[in-house]
């Protein structure tokens, strides 16, 4: 079993400095890609970005720029940043892991999600 549990969110003005963290644990045997992704009501699940293990990122469209993901290996804990939120920024932020186990199967994993809702 693995497990993504996520904090931050919540209520922030348009500008305002976001943090948002997820740590993984459980049967992991490596972390292929570590990321966000957020969805809004009635709409498909948007790509914010995710880390590779080489450090490598890979941003979703209109992310880059904007946001910034951070990875502590050691930790198997990634970091979503942004301050140049807009109201349109508002979503569930999920975190997502692509994780192989010691079997050697790879599997996606997503979080509960955070709300962060941006607003004045």
């Amino acid at each position: 079993q693995v497990q993504l549990v996520e904090s931050g969110g919540g209520l922030v003005q348009p500008g305002e400095f976001l943090r948002l963290s997820c740590a993984a644990s459980g049967s992991i045997y490596s972390i292929d890609k570590l990321g966000w992704f957020r969805q809004v009501p009635g709409r498909q699940r948007q790509l914010v970005g995710w880390i590779l293990a080489d450090g490598g990122t890979v941003y979703g469209d209109s992310m880059k720029g904007r946001f910034t993901i951070s990875r502590d290996a050691a930790k198997n804990t990634t970091h979503l940043e942004s301050n140049t939120l807009k109201p349109e920024d508002t979503a569930v932020y999920y975190c997502y892991a692509l994780i192989r186990t010691s079997a050697g199967w790879s599997h996606d994993y997503f979080g509960q999600g955070t709300q962060v809702t941006v607003t004045s």
